[in-house]
């Protein structure tokens, strides 16, 4: 009983980017490689070793939610739902902050398992504001097991889901947004997208076409691409009385302008940003 190999990745990314990248850091978080623990030898892997601007893109997409998520506790949201959470650590690393905050990490039951074990071995525990939401997303509803648990339809929330999409159908996505509009008015959801090859950066090309044939050999296949006037037609069509874009080039705007170290997101994966 482990994580998949898509949820190691993301933690193991972020945490070689306050590793091996220059300082000021994007985004810092080390007890994802606590849980996994991994062989000394990690960072030699070859997904660690020559996919600089994915690491890049996870550590950025990272720190977006969070801002997006802080800004949001400001103005009353105090429901946190991670869906695809993973090895997400936001509620180890805020361990004595926002506690008002209610987080719902909805994932398989095998990774949430391992990680409530992992994280008790650690001395971390599950406080009661973390709420583990066990769906196997090929047979199970997350929408109807997050409405069984203490999840407030009635308030407002952040929803995040990032990483998810390219492994869902279109059928998939859009069953999954027309149960997110349907949250509390003023909920706003942070959902990543991929983009067909085409609309990928020439010097990107090669990195991503090695994702896709790494996914596929690895049993979890990318299948959806989105431009970014499909999303938006998407979330328009699920009833967000709002939603844009975030490209890369507005993140490596936010994140990455002044850095000396050549660090910055891949073009493949974009941020659909919609407000019930």
């Amino acid at each position: 009983m482990t994580p998949n190999n898509t949820a190691i990745r993301t933690a193991l990314w972020r945490a070689l980017h306050s590793q091996i990248d220059a300082q000021p850091f994007v985004f810092e978080d080390e007890i994802g490689l606590k849980l996994i623990d991994p062989t000394e030898d990690w960072q030699q892997r070859p997904d660690m070793k020559f996919t600089k601007r994915i690491r890049a893109s996870i550590v950025a997409r990272a720190r977006y939610v969070e801002d997006l998520l802080m800004e949001q506790i400001k103005q009353g949201v105090s429901q946190y739902v991670i869906l695809g959470s993973g090895l997400d650590t936001f509620a180890q690393r805020r361990l004595n902050e926002d506690t008002n905050l209610h987080i719902f990490e909805i994932d398989h039951p095998d990774t949430l398992t391992w990680k409530q074990e992992r994280l008790k071995e650690l001395g971390y525990g599950v406080p009661n504001y973390l709420h583990f939401v066990p769906v196997d997303f090929e047979t199970d509803s997350w929408y109807e097991a997050l409405m069984k648990g203490k999840f407030d339809k009635n308030k407002k929330s952040v929803i995040a889901s990032t990483g998810v999409t390219l492994y869902l159908t279109k059928e998939a996505i859009i069953s999954t947004l027309n149960q997110i509009a349907t949250f509390a008015s003023g909920s706003t959801l942070a959902m990543t997208f991929n983009l067909p090859i085409e609309l990928v950066d020439e010097d990107d090309k090669p990195l991503i076409e090695m994702s896709i044939k790494g996914a596929h050999a690895s049993g979890t296949p990318m299948i959806s691409f989105f431009a970014p006037d499909e999303i938006l037609a998407l979330a328009r069509e699920a009833g967000f009385k709002k939603a844009k874009t975030i490209s890369t080039k507005e993140m490596k705007q936010l994140y990455f302008a002044n850095r000396t170290d050549d660090l910055y997101p891949a073009s493949g994966e974009i941020f659909l940003i919609a407000t019930t």
